[in-house]
């Protein structure tokens, strides 16, 4: 690597102006393609939250009140976690790969531009095929779709749903493709694999994933939509099917898939807590290291969602493989509290994101624990416990994530800096709208309440009453959000080109960054996370002098404390 002394490379002050038009066209730049991706993802959290409250309505009561029967409500959750997961998670995580892993590297574009503009295209049509559905006789299968509730009991938009996640299983592999071909011939000369961005290393992990695992979900979903409207019977035991194949092919796929939106999280996470404590990363190759083999781990645990159905001989094997998988997870939370011991922490919304997701991460963790044990994934089967399990990993975990890293590189997106006050008013709901929405349901899982039901035993209801007042506070909450973003790209003040004196390449350039990114070659920094020494200190002060702050922004707003850097 490059000493402090090297040329930084050259980078225009200011980029060029996009209009809101730009973002409605086909672009093959990939600042441009990561922001539809994201901005494409928060409409459909809106549409999957919308029906989120829908449920959570409906569940006040233990009787049908705003459904008029229990197939409006097997359509309702069945909808609300398909968007939530294939049109959230997965594309907003792309999302921010596709923005941030060129920059991050100090490439002028991914590998395959053309490539990139047609995986996101690939996007919007799939999520209106899937919306769709609801006009034609809905999917009520849920999101797992497990025949024969899939192949006899849903109308023509399971059909839909199928083909939905078609289109989004090939946005998935060919964006994966990208990433890997990006990351490994489009580093810098002097970056080596261990001074790369740990949020690379997790878009690698991430991308390895998809390229393995999706295939599968394309397989299962080709016999599904074949069973339906080609008289095949692969999943029908009458006519010699098997309706545990689409069990093992779909989780096959589908637990893998917990770690494509989990483990770009963490790679966000490890960004966040080293900048914003001021602290070189604890464990950096441990942490690299355990984002790979979560990837190849991942791929023999599966079956754990099959316990109820197995045969008893094979729990065994799957229940230790389940265990196996905590431990480069658990390497993660200690490295992550390595790093912040000692830290000068600063607590700004994406920091407080960050440490909320290590809290409500950490639960979902030990819930999962306890659901790869099989005595109790029995007694705990199809229940509220796992519902909330679920929900402490993706919405706690992944979700997290998210908010925190669009905190802290929307300055670099756009320029301007999201509002403080905003941002910690969002954290404050989301962290307490989503504890109070999520962990009273390990309550009544435990006692026996049954999920995906909207008629439920009188008992349970005054729990459900806690648990929907609360998930309306976390509705709000992304108001809070939305509006923020909104009135800071309207008339929020501009800030420099490293609002938060980060070491990593992304802000070795102006923000928003030219068209391609860099003039010339840029030089990384040694160290991504070296803070705390002279030569970080002076790598920062050369590059705001390179990168002036504006002129009417204010010393709070375009330079954060110096003490510890």
């Amino acid at each position: 690597m490059a000493s402090i002394t090297a040329p930084l490379g050259q980078a225009q002050t200011t980029a060029p102006g996009l209009k809101v038009s730009d973002f409605f066209r086909w672009s093959v730049d990939h600042k441009i393609i990561g922001i539809q991706y994201m901005a494409t993802a928060i409409f459909f959290f809106i549409v999957g939250g919308a029906l989120a409250m829908l449920i959570r309505w409906e569940l006040l009561t233990p009787t049908l009140d705003l459904m008029q029967n229990g197939e409006q409500y097997n359509t309702l959750f069945s909808i609300h976690a398909t968007v939530m997961i294939f049109l959230w998670i997965i594309p907003m995580f792309a999302g921010f790969g596709n923005y941030l892993v060129p920059l991050m590297l100090g490439a002028k574009d991914m590998a395959f531009p053309w490539l990139n503009a047609f995986a996101f295209w690939l996007i919007p049509p799939a999520g209106i095929l899937l919306l769709l559905g609801w006009f034609v006789g809905p999917a009520q299968a849920g999101w797992t779709s497990y025949p024969p509730l899939s192949t006899l009991y849903s109308g023509d938009g399971q059909t839909l749903w199928a083909m939905a996640l078609h289109l989004l299983g090939i946005s998935s592999i060919l964006g994966a493709i990208n990433f890997i071909v990006t990351i490994k011939n489009m580093r810098p000369q002097g970056m080596g694999y261990w001074q790369m961005p740990l949020f690379v290393w997790a878009i690698l992990a991430t991308s390895i994933i998809v390229v393995l695992a999706t295939p599968f979900l394309a397989g299962a979903l080709t016999l599904l939509i074949l069973d339906r409207v080609a008289g095949t019977s692969f999943f029908d035991p009458a006519n010699g099917g098997d309706a545990l194949l689409w069990q093992n092919v779909f989780w096959f796929y589908s637990h893998p898939a917990v770690y494509i939106m989990v483990l770009p999280g963490m790679g966000v996470i490890s960004e966040l807590l080293s900048v914003h404590s001021r602290k070189p990363i604890f464990g950096y190759r441990a942490i690299a290291l355990s984002s790979m083999a979560i990837a190849l781990v991942g791929f023999t645990v599966w079956a754990h969602h099959m316990f109820t159905s197995l045969t008893p001989e094979l729990r065994i094997p799957f229940m230790v493989t389940s265990m196996i998988i905590a431990v480069p997870t658990g390497i993660k939370i200690f490295s992550w509290l390595g790093t912040l011991w000692g830290g000068k922490i600063r607590f700004t919304s994406a920091m407080l994101f960050a440490l909320g997701f290590l809290s409500m991460f950490v639960i979902g963790g030990i819930s999962g624990v306890m659901l790869g044990s099989v005595p109790v994934d029995i007694h705990l089967h199809d229940t509220y416990f796992v519902v909330s399990h679920l929900h402490f990993v993706l919405y706690g975990g992944s979700v997290f994530a998210i908010f925190g890293g669009i905190y802290h590189w929307f300055p670099k997106m756009f320029g301007k800096k999201l509002d403080e006050r905003l941002g910690k008013l969002h954290f404050a709901l989301t962290y307490v709208g989503f504890f109070f929405t999520f962990f009273p349901q390990h309550i009544a899982g435990m006692l026996g309440m049954p999920r995906r039901v909207a008629v439920y035993d009188p008992q349970f209801q005054q729990i459900n009453v806690i648990i929907s007042i609360a998930s309306f506070v976390l509705g709000i909450a992304t108001f809070v959000l939305l509006y923020n973003i909104v009135v800071t790209l309207i008339a929020g003040k501009r800030v420099g080109a490293n609002p938060w004196r980060a070491l990593t390449l992304e802000w070795a350039t102006s923000s928003p960054p030219p068209a391609y990114n860099f003039i010339g070659d840029p030089v990384p920094f040694e160290d991504p996370y070296g803070y705390g020494t002279e030569e970080s200190v002076a790598y920062l002060d050369a590059l705001e002098k390179r990168f002036p702050p504006p002129v009417d922004t204010s010393a709070t707003l375009t330079r954060a404390p110096q003490s510890g850097d």
